[in-house]
């Protein structure tokens, strides 16, 4: 599945890093910004999740909600979240369903090898549940000044 900016965010249920149910369609008429990351502390996934982390009043100011989702189990995200102090919501996609609906689990090749992985990618959904802007060369140290400019924030 391909999607693009003005198609309807497929909807989903999965678990946050506390074992609650979560589905997008909770956030119907909100921002959402919702970022598909590879892997809990690593050194590129906690850049990203650390300046979003630095920004997120900012964020939160403007009425965004911030959706983390990795394939880690919720314990990984627990332990992810309470080290670096993370303010937001960490989405556990263990069976790749969500990456698979959005087209984020995918082909991947890093010093000629090729394996399955995540592409790190963001999507922005409007209060009405649309894709807004799909940001697929994410700037890990300074994503949110990307997410507020692509946006027009």
């Amino acid at each position: 599945m391909t999607l693009k900016e003005g198609d309807k965010a497929p909807d989903f249920t999965a678990t946050d890093q506390d074992g609650n149910k979560i589905s997008l369609k909770d956030f119907k008429g909100r921002k959402v910004v919702m970022y598909f990351y590879p892997a809990d502390d690593t050194p590129t996934c906690t850049n990203e999740a650390c300046n979003i982390r630095d920004n997120f009043s900012l964020l939160k100011k403007k009425g965004i909600v911030v959706l983390g989702i990795s394939p880690d189990d919720e314990k990984s995200h627990r332990k992810f979240q309470n080290k670096f102090s993370l303010p937001f919501t960490l989405v556990a996609d263990a069976g790749k369903t969500i990456a698979n609906a959005y087209g984020v689990w995918a082909q991947k090749k890093l010093f000629g090898v090729t394996y399955m992985g995540i592409l790190r990618t963001t999507f922005l959904i409007n209060e009405k549940g649309k894709i807004d802007h799909i940001i697929e060369k994410v700037k890990s140290k300074s994503h949110t000044e990307q997410i507020l400019q692509v946006w027009g924030l």
